[in-house]
């Protein structure tokens, strides 16, 4: 590797000449517009596959069906707007996964990325005997070098075949995390520690399938310097989100982005979500309301969360909040995901400048 550039990751047959992922933000945090700006500037796009069809006002009660139509139309908005390498991000405790992977699939995405959930199943509609055959590349997330070993040979045992890359994501993450809240202060589950575990495994997965298997850090990366790090550690890539959020291009509100803008370092809480897991966000009036036992009323058309216990266990809707953030609705209806580096953004700048600017930030590391 170059000194002074960073490496391609090669995923497939697709390659970025940028190793940076942008990682998924849900809800409509990251839609076409951020993703495929971040795929023009060489890295990979990714659109967050969360509750789309609430969010884009898709016409009909069939949740599912409105899902998959808004997610295909997003995918295709964001291909009339890049030539570059997009993916999808979902989360696995959605109640129609294999709707959305389908037609993420139909649409020929390149990449389908996958968390909140061992990604170790796809839709039987799939060509489950040939998936090498398929245009979309299979991307899970994972937290450690156990859930890794599960998913891989979860994946050889059921389809005589190996995911195309493995983000190992760690506790410094925005959004849900794959750790219980005392691993999340806990050194021996930073990123770093984590890293050679994941990388081990994957090698030994790729003497199985006879292919290569790139391994992707993420949780925390944040500077040109903390790419440097992981790369030399041995990753081929990172997955980077809170600093996209800070962006012209970024899909959310200005009231959104300027939340990070104003946050610091105090202001981040872990949160008990309704989908099951840990997640950091930035605390504000609504996550202290429900801090003090208040809930937030709510109808629930449909049950979009394998895990949520609904109107009567659930404290509010995480959908509805997450779309109130994006929509700019931040202070009483809804709150900010943000990654444990969110407090260092300053302003809101062009995709095009931060990818410049993590590139001098990278070459200053050396």
């Amino acid at each position: 590797m170059n000194n002074d550039n960073m490496s391609k990751l090669h995923i497939g047959n697709f390659v970025a000449d940028m190793p940076i992922i942008q990682g998924g933000m849900g809800v409509g945090i990251s839609l076409s517009g951020l993703a495929a700006a971040v795929a023009n500037e060489g890295g990979i796009g990714v659109i967050s596959g969360v509750g789309l069809g609430v969010l884009c006002g898709v016409k009909g009660k069939d949740y599912a069906k409105s899902n998959k139509i808004a997610l295909q139309e997003q995918i295709r908005k964001a291909r009339k707007m890049t030539s570059g390498v997009l993916g999808v991000n979902f989360l696995m405790a959605v109640t129609d996964i294999d709707s959305l992977i389908q037609g993420a699939v139909e649409e020929k995405i390149d990449l389908l990325i996958c968390g909140a959930g061992l990604f170790i199943r796809l839709p039987n509609v799939l060509p489950l005997d040939d998936l090498g055959s398929l245009h979309t590349k299979f991307v899970p997330i994972v937290s450690s070098s156990r859930s890794a070993r599960i998913t891989f040979e979860s994946w050889w045992k059921r389809y005589h075949y190996m995911p195309d890359a493995v983000v190992v994501e760690g506790p410094l993450a925005g959004g849900h995390l794959g750790f219980s809240k005392e691993q999340i202060s806990d050194p021996n589950y930073a990123l770093d520690n984590l890293l050679p575990g994941v990388i081990s495994v994957i090698a030994q997965c790729e003497q199985k399938a006879g292919k290569h298997i790139p391994v992707i850090a993420a949780g925390g990366i944040y500077t040109g310097g903390d790419i440097r790090r992981v790369l030399e550690l041995g990753a081929h890539g990172v997955q980077m989100a809170t600093r996209f959020v800070a962006t012209d291009e970024c899909d959310a509100s200005l009231e959104f982005k300027e939340a990070f803008v104003e946050c610091r370092e105090e202001d981040f809480t872990i949160i008990n979500s309704p989908v099951g897991l840990p997640g950091r966000a930035i605390r504000n009036e609504f996550l202290m309301s429900v801090e003090r036992g208040e809930k937030k009323p709510f109808n629930c058309p449909w049950k979009c969360l394998k895990t949520c216990k609904g109107v009567d266990g659930a404290p509010y809707c995480i959908v509805l909040a997450l779309i109130n953030a994006k929509r700019g609705r931040i202070k009483n209806d809804g709150f900010v995901f943000a990654g444990a580096n969110a407090y260092k953004v300053d302003k809101i700048i062009p995709v095009r400048e931060l990818f410049e600017t993590l590139k001098q930030e990278y070459i200053d590391s050396k």
